[in-house]
Formats: C-alpha cells, sequence, structure tokens
C-alpha cells in the first residue's frame, strides 16, 4: 500500500509541474515574490463574527471596504460558474467565494479550474458577505497565485495521523493540524511569561558559553566535538549553571539564562538530548526563598496561560492543583517509609540498599554505587506516585556536588526538585561557596567517573578559583521548559512539544 501511495504521489507531482509550465505559458509566475496583506482571517473572523446557522442578523451591515489575504488553498468546491475555496493562514482559515463572471472567463476556467490546487498558496483580494447559512465568507474579486504546491496535502479525513512521519515532516503537520500550531504558541507565550516574571523582579537575562572546556554543572554525559583552531576537544553544554554562579562572583546579584542544553542520553516520550532549561541565580537568598518564588512563577504563568486565579487545571485526565503551599516532603524520610530502611540505613549501609535495590527489580544494581542505588529506589518507588505538585526536599550531600549542606545535618543538602505527575519539573539549592567543600566535592566526583560513572562531573578548576574570590550566599533555580509546557499544553510526550524532535534515522525504523 505504502508503494501505491507513493506512486500516485509521484504521478501528482508529475502533473503539478506540467501546471507549472503551463502557467508560465500564460505569463504567470508560479513561484511570487511579494505579496501585499492588509488583514489576517482571524482579523476577519474575529471582527465581524462567527455566525451561526439560524441566527437573525438581517440588519447587519459588513463593511464595504477591499481585503487583501493571502493563504493556502486547504479546500476547494467548484460548482460550474462559480466555486467556494478555503485559505488558511498563519491564524486561521476563511471561506472565499469566486465568481467566473467576476474574475474573468480566461482566469476562472483556464488558470482557477484547471491549474490551481488545494495546498497552493494565493493572494486573495475581495469584498465581505455572509453566505445563507451564515459563514462569513470573502468575494473574490483578484486573485494571484503565490506558491504552486508540488506535493499533495495528506487525505482530507484520515488527515496526517502517523506519529512519525507528523515528528518528521513537522511543516505538514503544521499545515494540517490546528492544535499543533497552538501547542507552540502556548510554548512561545509561556518562555515570554517566564521572561516577563524575572525581569519585573529585576533579573538580567545573560548568555553564557554552549562550548565548554568542562562538562560540568550537572549530572549527565556530555556530547564531545573538536575545536580545530585550538585543537582541543570541547563540550556542548550540560548546563550553564558554573558560568552563571561565576557571574554572580563578579557582582551581577540576579542573573538568569534560558537556552538549549545537551545530554547524551536517550530517546524517549520524557527525554530529548537537546532540550531547553531556564536557570536563574539570586544572590543573598536560600532554597526556601526560591520554593516561594516557583509557586509565585506558577500563580503567575497560571494566570497568563488560563485566566485570572485559575489554579487547577486537567493533565492527562487528572486535576492538578497549584493552590499554595505547595507539598513539601522530605526526600530521606519519604524513601524510609517506602522501604523500610531508616534514614541511616539508606545513607550508609550500602549492603541494605544493594537488597532493597534488588528486590524492587533496580537494573543492575550491584554495578552500581551505594549513592546511584539510593536515588534509583527514589526514582523507582516515590517519584511516580507524586502527581500533585510536591517539593521535594533535602538530598543526600553525595548526590548533590554543587549545593550548600543543610544547617542542621551536614550529610544533607539544601536542595528540592519539584515533582508533578511523577516527573521532575525543577531542581533547586542553595549553592555551596565554600571553595574548599567545592574543591572536596570534585574531587569526590572525580573518584566515582574513576569507579565507571560517566555522567559524574568533571573538576572545574576556574570555577573553584572563582569562589576563592568570594561568592556571596546564592539561591539557584532550573526548570525544564519543555516539561512545562508538557503541563500546560496536556501533552504526554516531550516530543509533542518539541518542533523538532530528536529522531532514529528512517532506516534503522524500518528495521
Amino acid at each position: 500500500m505504502a508503494a501505491e501511495e507513493k506512486s500516485l504521489e509521484q504521478k501528482i507531482i508529475e502533473q503539478r509541474k506540467e501546471k507549472i509550465e503551463k502557467l508560465k505559458e500564460k505569463g504567470i509566475q508560479p513561484y511570487a515574490y511579494k505579496f501585499e496583506k492588509t488583514v489576517s482571517a482571524k482579523e476577519l473572523l474575529d471582527k465581524f463574527g462567527r455566525h451561526k446557522e439560524g441566527e437573525e442578523r438581517e440588519k447587519e451591515q459588513l463593511p464595504e471596504e477591499t481585503f487583501s489575504l493571502a493563504g493556502r488553498i486547504m479546500a476547494m468546491r467548484i460548482m460550474g460558474k462559480a466555486a467556494f475555496f478555503h485559505i488558511q493562514d498563519e491564524t486561521e482559515k476563511i471561506q472565499c467565494y469566486i465568481r467566473r463572471d467576476v474574475v474573468g472567463e480566461e482566469f476562472y476556467n483556464k488558470v482557477f479550474k484547471k491549474l490551481i490546487d488545494i495546498g497552493d498558496i494565493v493572494g486573495v483580494k475581495g469584498k465581505l458577505f455572509r453566505t445563507r447559512t451564515g459563514e462569513l465568507t470573502l468575494e473574490v474579486t483578484e486573485m494571484e497565485l503565490l506558491t504552486k504546491s508540488l506535493r499533495p496535502l495528506p487525505e482530507k479525513w484520515h488527515g496526517l495521523k502517523d506519529v512519525e512521519k507528523r515528528y518528521r515532516q513537522r511543516y505538514l503537520d503544521l499545515i494540517v493540524n490546528p492544535e499543533v500550531r497552538d501547542v507552540f504558541r502556548t510554548r512561545t507565550k509561556i518562555i515570554k511569561k517566564i521572561r516577563e516574571f524575572l525581569d519585573s523582579r529585576g533579573f538580567m537575562e545573560v548568555e553564557t558559553p554552549i562550548l565548554q572546556p568542562v562538562a560540568s554543572g550537572a549530572a549527565a554525559k556530555p556530547f564531545i566535538t573538536h575545536y580545530n583552531a585550538l585543537d582541543i576537544d570541547v563540550y556542548l553544554r550540560i548546563a550553564p549553571e558554573l558560568y552563571l554562579k561565576r557571574l554572580i562572583v563578579g557582582g551581577f546579584e540576579r542573573v538568569y539564562e534560558l537556552g538549549k542544553n545537551f545530554r547524551n542520553e536517550g530517546i524517549s516520550t520524557r527525554h530529548n538530548p537537546e532540550f531547553t532549561m531556564i536557570e536563574w541565580y539570586m544572590a543573598y537568598a536560600d532554597y526556601y526563598d526560591l520554593m516561594d518564588m516557583t509557586e509565585k512563577l506558577f500563580e503567575y504563568l497560571l494566570d497568563e496561560i488560563f485566566g485570572k486565579g485559575v489554579r487547577e487545571i486537567e493533565y492527562q485526565g487528572t486535576k492538578l492543583s497549584f493552590k499554595r503551599p505547595f507539598r513539601r516532603i522530605s526526600y530521606l524520610e519519604e524513601l524510609s517509609k517506602k522501604t523500610g530502611l531508616t534514614p541511616d540505613q539508606l545513607l550508609h549501609d550500602e549492603e541494605a540498599v544493594l537488597k532493597k535495590a534488588k528486590e524492587v527489580g533496580i537494573e543492575k544494581a550491584e554495578e552500581l554505587s551505594h549513592f546511584k542505588r539510593v536515588q534509583e529506589l527514589f526514582e523507582e518507588l516515590i517519584e511516580p506516585e507524586l502527581i500533585q505538585p510536591t517539593f521535594v526536599i533535602d538530598f543526600p550531600k553525595a548526590i548533590s556536588p554543587l549545593a550548600k549542606e543543610k544547617r542542621d545535618n551536614p550529610e544533607l543538602v539544601e536542595r528540592f526538585e519539584l515533582i508533578i505527575f511523577g516527573r521532575e519539573v525543577a531542581n533547586a539549592y542553595t549553592e555551596l561557596n565554600n571553595p574548599e567543600e567545592q574543591k572536596k566535592r570534585f574531587l569526590q566526583q572525580l573518584e566515582e567517573r574513576k569507579k565507571g560513572d560517566d555522567e559524574a562531573m568533571e573538576y572545574d578548576e576556574d570555577f573553584v578559583t572563582a569562589l576563592e574570590y568570594g561568592m556571596p550566599p546564592t539561591a539557584g533555580e532550573g526548570i525544564g521548559i519543555d516539561r512545562l509546557v508538557m503541563l500546560f499544553t496536556n501533552k504526554d510526550s516531550i516530543r509533542e512539544v518539541l518542533l523538532f524532535p530528536q529522531l532514529r534515522p528512517e532506516k534503522q525504523e524500518s528495521k
């Protein structure tokens, strides 16, 4: 069947190429340079009403002015001497009506009916009227072909349903699925509103290097590339954290960066190796301030995206409440309840933790370090049950090499993760600003690398040097934009909120 469809598509392409030649013979340029639009489809529909059949609008006076629109033809219905067609611009679809006696017999019969196809991009000019069914319609007085489409759009009723094709040919997905365009409009709005939120609180947006000499700032495997001019290997950044904290050392008190990070890890519905994060750092604050700020950020986003005062949304059939305060739970206490191991055992008893990890079915548990097993237990037993927004606080120091020790327990750090619907959405901590302690933690990370942990951080000597000049008390947080957009657009796969998600090569997919 696929071969038949391909053959049919090729036949249509050849036919449309022939139409291009016929258009040229008539002196019509199939690929125009410019067209002056005066209005969008949405502007007309919003201004002059979306009228349902049967509604009384006898006294309605539509304007006499001529409007100029451009868009892609999405449907056509030819009825002899006249035709209806819909054009779709960036904003919406609107109906157009073309008559032979208005545009001329030559254009109507020999160009519009024979050489114009669904998928072509056209410019139209005309006046508005309303059909007997009440649909706002543009009566075309002039029409210009702007771009001839060679390939047919997906069949009307079945549409573009193949998920892989939707992601690989996102441009086609955007043409035929209006709800997909809405997702990315929402994404853009979320990013804009986050910036507004931070800007209004005195934060300065900055840019830090994406190519970095040291892969550090997070526990992740980096992408490596070679810098020819310097003849050195460099890394696509896994996080901007250490550079942003250098700026705090330099005297900027509130900074943020919104940009791409790269982690050489698996691809799934929750992970893409190239992803977008917002990270911000605030001098003279701690993680308690960030929890308060995070709740306020969510309130602000809900107000802006869903409407003033909205504090509950539905995600994948579950109602999520963002009423303050969000629930707070202790990392170790919660894991202790679930495993039956005491907090002290979780921190120190390697044998007991290994036994529990095997019982739970942690893959290759015996090959993992002690605290990797603890992490895996938490991700397996606790995270999936955290549906409502929850701050998990006070992580073990061994898995948080950049966070400051908890004031009343040096084996823990002042760190939180915000978990929503079983997924980490934010990660934050009171920042470690003691250079000697930071140096010690980096050395511990190097030991973990020697033992085979390729996600352990590298030693960043210059960052330690920066801390030696003095960094004020600071709190920092990162939020994954992609997962946030998933939440606010009710999407269960990260690929639905990335315009061009990473995919395996097609040849591998077909094996």
